[in-house]
């Protein structure tokens, strides 16, 4: 009964995909926010 019952597993596996893409998300604006800052200081 344990083994068909995947709707845990199921959930977490949603999470770590939206941990990791938040992950992605905030890196990326994080280095597009460091070159717009040096771009606009320069100016």
């Amino acid at each position: 009964m344990l083994l068909r019952d995947e709707s845990g597993a199921t959930a977490i596996e949603y999470g770590l995909i939206a941990a990791l893409i938040a992950v992605a998300v905030i890196g990326g604006v994080t280095a597009l926010g460091k070159n717009a800052n040096t771009t606009f200081t320069k100016v």
